[in-house]
């Protein structure tokens, strides 16, 4: 793992502690982070979920937009318009709010939104709810996105999105009465993704249009939950599978910057959806079973969410998003072990020298939990996040073999945002 870094200065005299069997301190593993990593330009450089200000260059006083999204990015429709914004480039700020199944709604907020839904959208003066307006007052003010959402031909589309949506949740959220109505459900589902995918298949370019546009932002935040619940609960692959369109359309996406930084990973999809959606079930079959099992235990190197090729600093934007955070993340550990601290960064240690020092006897749940409320985009990103459960979950497996506490499926409290609010002005 060393060979692989471009080590700093200071990091090259803090490898004397991997001789001395110890981790290393929090000063010494922030020597391993370059500059550029702790300086990461969040207002024009790449898009990042911990960004509240986007210029794209452009000075502050051009901006005109505001978008009301949710704290932890897992809002599919706040998705949709987030990375509208990022493809057209539009200036905007960010205002975050909690959604209902992981903390307590602002109160600023519902007097501007009085039912508190998400996204909103302030242009100027002027405030839009509920996605597709916003979208259609975006375009209006500044215009479309290769097409207009009111095209005949994105009518259609968006009509279809709708109809995918709608058999995804009767299959994934109902449960099923039998095993033929299982089956049924699955079969009604899939019909109609072969349908999206055969619209995929008419065009050259691999999107929905000539050239990306407001029909794939559309479809993008609610197909990418698809492939992560129906990998899980149903050992279904949307991805990978024999939908060749889709799965070309996904490659796609993640060469675009704009998706990247909002894209998200199985492991937090699978455990966000449950309370949002009113429940998620599982067939209970061989395969389905191993596919949850890899989400949830690993190898994460193996997680089929991403195609794309991890940067080489992955393990370095982890470690930079730790130390910032690190306080906050052992404070609301439930376990309250005296030792997490020397624990956390035997982990850190070896996710960055694949040097394995064992950590303290009863830390190994504590370990585990800090593993499984990783969120991404939230904290870090996708690759990222694999090298953080990854270096987490060795650590604890040397120590037990016992699970963390489980993650919660009628709420999610245990992510409430307000701990990490003294963290969160990251711009």
């Amino acid at each position: 793992m060393i060979d692989d870094l471009q080590l700093i200065p200071s990091a090259v005299e803090s490898l004397r502690a991997i001789k001395e069997k110890r981790p290393f301190t929090w000063d010494e593993l922030h020597g391993f982070v370059p500059n550029v990593l702790n300086d990461i330009d969040l207002a024009s450089g790449p898009c990042v979920s911990q960004s509240r200000l986007r210029l794209f260059g452009n000075p502050k006083e051009s901006i005109r937009v505001t978008l009301y999204r949710d704290v932890h990015a897992w809002c599919p429709y706040c998705q949709k318009v987030w990375i509208w914004l990022e493809e057209k480039k539009i200036p905007y700020q960010v205002e975050k709010i909690s959604m209902a199944c992981y903390g307590q709604k602002e109160t600023w907020y519902k007097k501007l939104v009085p039912n508190g839904m998400m996204p909103a959208l302030k242009i100027d003066e002027h405030l839009y709810v509920e996605s597709d307006d916003i979208l259609e007052a975006l375009e209006t003010e500044f215009g479309v996105l290769t097409v207009s959402l009111n095209d005949p031909e994105a009518l259609v589309l968006r009509q279809l999105e709708r109809e995918l949506f709608a058999q995804w949740c009767r299959w994934l959220c109902q449960p099923s009465r039998s095993k033929i109505d299982e089956k049924n459900r699955g079969a009604s589902f899939k019909r109609v993704l072969s349908l999206v995918d055969d619209k995929l298949g008419t065009r050259n370019t691999g999107f929905f249009m000539d050239e990306f546009s407001s029909i794939d932002c559309c479809f993008l935040p609610f197909i990418e939950r698809m492939a992560a619940s129906l990998f899980y609960y149903k050992g279904f692959k949307v991805r990978d599978g024999e939908f060749k369109n889709i799965s070309r359309w996904f490659d796609l996406l993640e060469e675009r910057p704009a998706y990247r930084g909002t894209q998200s990973d199985f492991h937090t999809h699978c455990h966000d959806l449950p309370p949002q959606m009113g429940g998620c079930f599982e067939t209970n079959e061989p395969e389905q079973m191993k596919c949850k099992n890899l989400v949830n235990g690993g190898p994460y190197f193996s997680v089929p969410d991403c195609h794309i090729k991890a940067p080489v600093d992955s393990s370095q934007l982890c470690l930079a998003r730790v130390i910032r955070h690190k306080n906050s993340i052992m404070k609301q550990n439930p376990h309250r072990s005296g030792n997490i601290d020397e624990a956390f960064r035997c982990a850190m240690t070896f996710m960055i020298t694949g040097v394995l020092i064992l950590p303290p006897l009863d830390t190994a749940s504590s370990l585990r939990y800090i593993r499984d409320r990783c969120c991404v985009p939230r904290d870090m990103s996708l690759h990222a996040a694999r090298h953080f459960r990854h270096a987490l979950d060795e650590c604890a497996r040397v120590l037990s073999s016992e699970s963390g506490i489980p993650i919660p499926i009628k709420h999610r409290r245990d992510q409430e945002p307000f701990a990490f609010t003294l963290a969160k002005q990251e711009s």
